[in-house]
């Protein structure tokens, strides 16, 4: 059942499902709460699966910008609070990976282990015109016009043609994205840089990239793993930027055993 709280200055959409240690989950970048849903089927039958809007996304307050990084980690940790969540696994996936290796940095003592999922730790001077042409895009012209790009990044050209249905589903995450929310999640993006400072996390950290991932390469993971010394990491086949969703049994299978060691591992 989705509900709303009221924290750090917005309204929330969340999910939650299932018993055990609590485990978070962090979307991309123009999706919502509703793509983590093979996950979080299969995933609440050991934990207690938190899924939630990101602010700017779904049915959560998107606010006017600027946002930042430091800002959608407070809304975690804000959201964790008032849901009484002392402790948490958290697994992001591309901008849910940014938020998630920021609030590991922020708040380590939240986190039990961290998934960090098709994501980068910087992206540098270069990149920012292809962030700014993004968010510009959205303001003026509306999501529709990022829907196509989006489906082209997020999911290999085979696995596109073989799921019709799961394509419309997903243009229709870019379509329900407010503008100016994804507008100021691409600006707040923008500015990530965590890569000299991953070496301070000591929590179990899994890594997993795709390796058809054009828009965050397996070398963007690869640098992340080189960082964090404990790190393992995974390179999903046959998969684009959205990998748990066109690998969804194998990137599921592989955070439950992740998972499992890492409970494992702190009860030693």
């Amino acid at each position: 059942m989705t509900k709303t709280i009221g924290v750090n200055g917005i309204t929330v959409s969340y999910e939650v499902a299932g018993e055990g240690p609590w485990l978070v989950l962090s979307h991309s970048l123009g999706c919502g709460k509703s793509m983590w849903q093979p996950q979080s089927e299969e995933l609440s039958k050991s934990y207690r699966v938190l899924r939630y809007d990101t602010r700017g996304h779904g049915a959560s307050s998107a606010p006017p910008g600027p946002y930042t990084l430091d800002l959608l980690a407070q809304d975690v940790k804000a959201l964790c609070d008032a849901l009484g969540i002392e402790k948490c696994h958290f697994a992001g996936l591309s901008m849910g990976g940014m938020i998630g290796q920021t609030v590991a940095l922020k708040y380590p003592d939240l986190l039990l282990s961290l998934t960090l999922s098709n994501t980068s730790s910087c992206y540098g001077p270069a990149a920012l015109p292809f962030w700014e042409t993004r968010s510009n895009t959205a303001l003026s012209q509306g999501m529709t016009p990022l829907v196509a790009p989006s489906m082209e990044r997020w999911f290999t050209a085979p696995f596109r043609a073989a799921q019709p249905v799961l394509m419309q589903q997903a243009m229709q995450w870019v379509l329900d994205t407010p503008a100016n929310g994804y507008a100021a999640c691409c600006m707040a993006i923008a500015a990530l840089d965590t890569t000299a400072r991953l070496k301070e996390l000591t929590m179990p950290v899994l890594v997993i990239a795709g390796a058809d991932d054009a828009a965050t390469p397996p070398a963007a993971s690869e640098l992340i793993h080189a960082q964090i010394p404990h790190s393992e990491l995974l390179i999903l086949r046959s998969a684009a930027h959205i990998s748990s969703v066109e690998q969804a049994s194998k990137w599921t299978h592989a955070v439950q055993e992740f998972l499992t060691a890492a409970v494992d591992g702190a009860m030693k």
